[in-house]
C-alpha cells in the first residue's frame, strides 16, 4: 500500500510542475487541429476518389 500511496504523492508533485496552456491558447490549439484535420481528410479522400476512378477505368477498358 505504501508504493500505491507514494505514486500518488509523486503524481500530485509532477501535476505542479506542469505549464497549463491557456483558455485562448487550448481554443486556438484546438481549431487549428480540427482546421488541418479536415485539410487531410479532403487531401485523402481526393486520392482516393483519383485512384479509385483510375482502377475503375482500368477494370473496365480491359
Amino acid at each position: 500500500m505504501s508504493n500505491l500511496s507514494n505514486y500518488f504523492r509523486a503524481t500530485a508533485a509532477e501535476m505542479k510542475q506542469v505549464s497549463w496552456p491557456t483558455q485562448r491558447q487550448a481554443f486556438l490549439y484546438t481549431i487549428l487541429v480540427i482546421v488541418i484535420s479536415v485539410f487531410v481528410s479532403l487531401f485523402l479522400g481526393a486520392f482516393d476518389f483519383v485512384f479509385a476512378q483510375g482502377v475503375d477505368f482500368i477494370i473496365n477498358r480491359f
